[in-house]
């Protein structure tokens, strides 16, 4: 399973946020730095408004949906490149996930400290983002000097490495981190043999206060890290309220509704964080529907329909024959299988179908 790190400085609200992304109280969230030592991790599902109307034309009440998991990392400090506060355990943490949130503070609050004194969106990001690049950068200079000697005697991957890093190390020192990095697709394949901290997908998460939720767009610091986000490293924005999240775990569904409904927003800021990073990690969903369950299943962009199969179960993708395919909207707009069916909605997909978002499948297969 794909990971996303919640990464930023200390008392950003990451591990409150972890905690509601995971309905948990896992993590320790403590006004003051490093109540995270060890990483949290949890599984976390993502939020699908097309399971239960898939549930009634199927008529089941299982329902399972898609899940993606997320670390929650120490916070940052900086001079971490060099050690500082956690320094290499939290560069060592953020190198085995698969995407980061960077949790940046939008609120003013005497009452929780914050690392640097003063809120201040942008120097945080760009603390968070200086050291990842400092990392990256001493990270690429090693790497260079390595496949330099195998380069020289014509080795094929080392000649493409050493070309990469060659564009790749200027970029760093400029302070710009790797993803930024203009690369044709086949450069960007041999970047990510890097494992570099700065090439993983990146979304921002604004936490701002309770009652800033419902006006958040006109919140300065919010614009702020949204204007960086898109100018700087072309990446989406999110707003939640990490405080706000960590206080409807324990409520109902109503009654959750009716709290954010109070506070004048419609939907709670970790449903769309957990789908951004979702979509952020290149994953897809598609789905079964029968009288036994309705499922969710996780597949990354680009995949066909053996591949789709073999998350069921390997077999089914060594003895892929067809796949009886119906988009979701087709099928809701038939209103029953059997309407769809009628209607001529179904269709029957072989091995190069390229599956989509929301494709509801039957394999055909024999092993």
């Amino acid at each position: 399973m794909l990971k996303a790190g919640i990464v930023g400085l200390p008392n950003v609200g990451k591990s409150t946020l972890f905690n509601a992304v995971t309905r948990t109280r896992k993590a320790e969230s403590a006004n003051y730095p490093f109540c995270t030592i060890d990483p949290n991790i949890g599984v976390v599902t993502v939020p699908d408004a097309r399971l239960e109307p898939l549930s009634k034309i199927a008529r089941t009440s299982v329902i399972i949906p898609a899940a993606v998991e997320f670390v929650d990392i120490a916070g940052l400090v900086k001079g971490a490149s060099q050690g500082e506060g956690l320094g290499n355990k939290f560069l060592s943490h953020i190198r085995e996930v698969d995407a980061i949130v960077q949790v940046v503070r939008c609120f003013e609050d005497s009452d929780i400290h914050h690392v640097a004194g003063t809120i201040d969106p942008l120097r945080d990001i760009e603390t968070v983002f200086t050291e990842l690049v400092l990392a990256d950068l001493e990270a690429a200079t090693k790497k260079r000097d390595r496949v330099a000697k195998d380069a020289k005697r014509g080795d094929k991957d080392a000649i493409a490495q050493e070309a990469v890093l060659t564009r790749l190390i200027p970029h760093l020192d400029a302070g710009k981190p790797a993803l930024t990095l203009d690369l044709e697709e086949a450069e960007r394949e041999v970047a990510r043999e890097f494992y570099l901290l700065t090439n993983k997908p990146t979304i921002f998460a604004t936490n701002v206060k309770e009652t800033d939720l419902a006006t958040a767009d006109d919140n300065p610091h919010v614009q702020v890290v949204r204007d960086y986000a898109k100018n700087h490293i072309g990446c989406e924005t999110v707003i939640i309220s990490a405080q706000i999240e960590s206080e409807l775990i324990d409520l109902s569904e109503d009654e959750a509704k009716e709290f954010l409904t109070d506070l004048g927003v419609q939907e709670s800021g970790v449903g769309s964080l957990i789908r951004s990073v979702y979509h952020l990690l290149g994953l897809r969903t598609y789905f079964t529907a029968g009288e036994k369950e309705v499922r969710a299943w996780t597949i990354h962009s680009g995949d066909t329909a053996p591949q789709a199969a073999g998350v069921i179960h390997t077999d089914f993708e060594r003895g892929f024959i067809k796949a009886e395919t119906v988009g979701y909207d087709a099928l809701m707009a038939a209103g029953s299988v059997a309407a769809a069916r009628d209607a001529g909605k179904y269709r029957m997909e072989g091995k190069e179908y390229v599956v989509k978002d929301g494709d509801v499948m039957l394999f055909r297969f024999n092993v």
